[in-house]
C-alpha cells in the first residue's frame, strides 16, 4: 500500500498538524466576528498555511493511488482525504484579492476532492462538458434542468442533515482514548460523505458567481475610464523553497503550477510588483520612525511657532495681550462641556 512510504515523515506529527488545522477551520464557525475583520483573516491564512503544509507531506509519501479501494486506506490517512475540501472552504473564505482569482482556485480544490472520492468508488459526481454548457438549451430543456437541480437539492439538504445527525453521535464516541478503529473508521467516512455534499453546493455557488463577477467586470470597464494596466493576477501557486522540493513536492496537485520563492520574487519584479534591489529607489518623505532613527526633527515649524509666541509675551505685544484677555473672558463666559450638555440642565 502506498502508506509503507510514511516513515518518510513523522505520522504523528503529520496527525498533529491536520488536527492543529482543522480545529482552526472549526473555530472560524463560532466567531462573531465579520469576515473581513482583520483577525478573523489572519485565522483563515493559519489554518491553510497548516493545510497546504499537510497537503505536501501528503504529496511526499505518496499516500493515495488511482488503483487503490478505500478498504486498502489505512484509518488514519482517510481522514487526509479532505484537504482539498477543507482548502476550497478556507479559500472562499477570503475577503482580500481578485474574487475571480479566489473562485478558481476554490474551484479547483472541490473539482479534485470529488474527482479522488469518485476514484475510490466514494461518490459518482458527473463533472459537467463545457461544451454541453455552451451548447444553446430549449425551454422545455431548461424547465427539467430547473426542476431536477430544485429536486437534487431537496435530497440533498435531507442527506446532508441525516449525516450531520450521525457524525454527531459517533464523535462522542470518537474521542473516547480507547476508541475502536471500526468506529473511527466511519467516523471519517461519515466526514468524507457530508463534505462530498458541501463541495457540490459550494461548485453550484461558484457557477453561479461566476456570471455576476463577468457583468460586473464588463460593467465596470464600460463606466470607468481607461486607466493604467492593473498587474497580472496572481495564480494558484504553492511556494517551494528550493528547486529539490519543487521537483519533489509539487502543488500536490497535477494543475497548479509551482515555483520557488527566487522565481516568484523575480516575477513579480518583472511584472512591476516588487521593487528591482538593483535599481535606485526614489526619495520619498521620511516617516516619524525614520526621521527619530535619523536624529530629524519634523516639528520644527510648531517650535518656531511656540517661539514667536514667547517673544510676543516678552515684549508686551498690545495685540496678543488683548488677544488672550479676549480668551480668558470667552472661557469665563463659556464653560469646557456646555456644547453638549444633551438638553441637561
Amino acid at each position: 500500500m502506498a502508506t509503507s512510504e510514511e516513515s518518510e515523515c513523522d505520522p504523528k506529527t503529520l496527525a498533529n498538524m491536520f488536527q492543529e488545522g482543522l480545529d482552526l477551520y472549526n473555530h472560524l464557525d463560532t466567531l462573531t466576528e465579520p469576515t473581513n475583520s482583520p483577525n478573523f483573516q489572519s485565522s483563515v491564512k493559519k489554518a491553510m498555511r497548516l493545510l497546504e503544509d499537510v497537503t505536501r507531506l501528503v504529496s511526499l509519501v505518496g499516500m493515495f493511488s488511482r488503483n487503490e479501494s478505500i478498504e486498502e486506506v489505512a484509518t488514519n490517512d482517510i481522514q487526509y482525504m479532505l484537504l482539498p475540501a477543507l482548502l476550497g472552504s478556507l479559500s472562499l473564505k477570503l475577503t482580500s484579492g481578485d474574487r475571480n482569482t479566489i473562485i478558481n482556485v476554490a474551484e479547483v480544490y472541490f473539482k479534485d476532492f470529488l474527482q479522488r472520492c469518485n476514484d475510490y468508488g466514494l461518490s459518482n459526481y458527473q463533472f459537467k462538458d463545457k461544451k454541453q454548457d455552451d451548447e444553446a438549451k430549449s425551454e422545455f430543456d431548461q424547465i427539467c434542468d430547473a426542476v431536477n437541480t430544485r429536486a437534487d437539492k431537496i435530497q440533498r439538504f435531507k442527506k446532508q442533515k441525516e449525516l450531520k445527525d450521525k457524525l454527531q453521535i459517533l464523535k462522542v464516541n470518537f474521542k473516547n482514548e480507547h476508541v475502536d478503529e471500526d468506529i473511527k473508521r466511519e467516523f471519517f467516512l461519515t466526514m468524507i460523505k457530508l463534505y462530498i455534499y458541501e463541495s457540490i453546493d459550494e461548485i453550484n455557488s461558484i457557477e453561479m458567481e461566476k456570471p455576476i463577477l463577468e457583468h460586473m467586470a464588463k460593467f465596470g470597464k464600460d463606466e470607468k475610464p481607461k486607466q493604467k494596466r492593473p498587474p497580472p493576477p496572481l495564480k494558484p501557486i504553492i511556494i517551494t523553497k528550493d528547486e529539490v522540493q519543487k521537483a519533489v513536492f509539487g502543488a500536490g496537485y497535477p494543475s497548479l503550477p509551482t515555483m520557488t520563492v527566487q522565481e516568484f520574487y523575480e516575477k513579480r519584479v518583472q511584472d512591476g510588483i516588487f521593487p528591482d534591489p538593483n535599481k535606485p529607489q526614489p526619495q520619498t518623505s521620511l516617516t516619524l520612525q525614520e526621521a527619530s532613527l535619523a536624529g530629524i526633527s519634523l516639528t520644527d515649524e510648531e517650535e518656531k511657532e511656540n517661539e514667536q509666541q514667547e517673544k510676543l509675551i516678552e515684549d508686551d505685544d498690545p495685540a496678543h495681550i488683548e488677544k488672550i484677555r479676549a480668551m480668558d473672558e470667552y472661557k469665563d463666559d463659556h464653560r469646557r462641556g456646555w456644547g453638549n450638555r444633551m438638553n441637561r440642565s
